[in-house]
């Protein structure tokens, strides 16, 4: 059986600012649901996949993230745009694969996808959750928060974190995390609304709109008078500057994504650096792949929380292959709470 695959790309490197929508085409192929003799190919309908910024950095003609780690290289014009997510096999060349079995991993902003020998992906147990949480809080999302918390920043119970874009996939986990360990938590979000959340369902011990701050430094002050341990840094710039100011001797920032910079190549930050050696301050980036040996434990964990209703889980989905781009726009304009997601069918 043939049918027509339609899938999302790019038309050219996205180099100046945010993206838009003409940025992005609708283009189709042919495609068998059929797998060759001989061949390891496996063929999955795409059901859920997620939408992140650091795509953002792979759209253009260069960045230093494309030759760092390997599902961060360059995505030509023209080319399937692959992102993680689920999806159910409808062919297999591979014995390890069987039509409708559920796989998670590396699938393309389209409705079919051909997996490839060596391309990430694996069977799962969704036990007994939404398939839907493979993709954000037992996902990439989830390992990114749980590890870059208790790993990078080595936490104490007792002590104060800051989290920013704290109603996104990753910081709204890490402040949820936080407060379930036992430390004191303050996030920011861009709306009413979203700091509502953060104070409301979350469990945040506070939370601000820093759209209406005009000083960050003194409005960190404000809320952490005994200063910062921790900070979990999702934006970098001005907001990376006013938390080292406000941290603590021997505070931790862990540099989980600096999106402000992805759409303006001129904000950089430039914390004070006289405060980071003698407040002796531990500024670390890391990516989910480093955090694999904490894998088990943050299943584990996570698991446990969901099913006794500790954790909670914020997703956005929206629906259609359409929707890529309008998903994919939106997490530059503050759009989207929590996980986004495109849902592209039904399982």
């Amino acid at each position: 059986m043939e049918v027509t695959n339609r899938y999302i790309s790019i038309k050219s490197p996205l180099d100046d600012g945010e993206p838009k929508e003409s940025d992005f085409e609708l283009k189709t192929s042919p495609l068998a649901l059929s797998v060759s003799p001989g061949s390891s190919d496996v063929i999955v309908k795409n059901l859920y996949v997620s939408i992140d910024p650091y795509q953002l950095n792979r759209m253009k003609s260069f960045s230093s993230s494309q030759k760092a780690i390997g599902f961060a290289t360059a995505i030509a014009p023209g080319e399937e745009i692959d992102a993680y997510g689920v999806a159910k096999v409808v062919a297999s060349g591979n014995p390890e694969f069987e039509k409708d079995d559920l796989v998670v991993g590396l699938i393309s902003w389209g409705e079919y996808t051909v997996l490839k020998e060596g391309t990430m992906f694996r069977k799962f147990d969704h036990l007994g959750f939404p398939l839907s949480y493979q993709v954000g809080i037992l996902g990439f999302s989830g390992l990114t928060a749980y590890g870059g918390f208790f790993e990078v920043c080595k936490p104490k119970k007792g002590e104060r974190v800051f989290v920013s874009a704290a109603s996104g996939s990753v910081g709204n986990l890490v402040g949820q995390y936080a407060k379930l360990f036992g430390c004191y938590v303050v996030g920011c979000a861009g709306s009413k609304e979203k700091v509502a959340l953060l104070k409301g369902k979350l469990g945040f011990d506070d939370a601000f709109n820093y759209k209406e701050e005009l000083d960050l430094k003194s409005t960190l002050k404000k809320y952490f008078p005994d200063g910062i341990d921790i900070y979990f840094d999702n934006v970098g710039a001005e907001m990376l500057e006013a938390a080292v100011e406000n941290m603590n001797t021997f505070g931790r920032v862990a540099v989980c994504g600096v999106i402000s910079e992805y759409t303006d190549a001129g904000k950089r930050a430039a914390p004070n650096m006289l405060d980071v050696v003698y407040k002796r301050i531990k500024i670390q980036g890391f990516l989910a792949a480093d955090l694999m040996n904490v894998y088990s434990d943050f299943i584990s964990t996570t698991v446990d929380h969901l099913r006794t209703g500790n954790l909670h889980v914020v997703e956005d989905i929206s629906c259609g292959l359409e929707s890529f781009p309008s998903a994919f726009i939106g997490l530059f304009r503050g759009h989207n709470t929590g996980k986004k997601m495109v849902k592209v069918a039904d399982e």
